[in-house]
């Protein structure tokens, strides 16, 4: 049981700080740019706004071990719609000047793992609520 909850700490912290990266990197390289990208796609603008939230408030609450679940249900949509949107059409490797959906399909399992099984171990959740944050009436 101590293994799985290692196993799950490690690929929530992961998870949450792989988001925290690319959420503030969005703001860094100027939010205004991904927003246009957004629109080049069909999406609108401030869609980046909220994915870089989300990225980054998501990112910080799976670190800390806050709403795991939630957290990680909005990290699988974010990498389903970019992967369908975005990815699918490139192809699995890629096409030398894009990433393919590799990696997002693998941030996509774990952030599905996490939904299904949840992440205990040195989480906010449990200190603040204490009970298991496996349970689903956790959220």
């Amino acid at each position: 049981m101590l293994k799985n909850e290692i196993g799950a700490l490690i690929l929530r912290v992961t998870l949450g700080a792989i988001f925290f990266i690319h959420g503030v990197v969005k703001f860094q390289g100027g939010i205004e740019n991904t927003a246009g990208w957004f629109e080049s796609l069909g999406l609108p603008g401030a869609a980046a706004y909220g994915v870089a939230l989300i990225e980054i408030i998501g990112g910080i609450l799976l670190i800390i071990g806050l709403a795991t679940r939630l957290v990680s249900a909005l990290f699988a949509l974010l990498m389903i719609g970019a992967t369908v949107k975005v990815k699918l059409a490139i192809g699995f490797l890629g096409n030398g000047q894009m990433a393919g959906y590799e990696l997002d399909l693998a941030f996509l399992a774990i952030a599905v793992y996490l939904v299904i099984n949840g992440s205990k171990l040195f989480s906010l959740s449990k200190l603040i609520f204490h009970r298991d944050s496996t349970n689903a009436k956790a959220l």
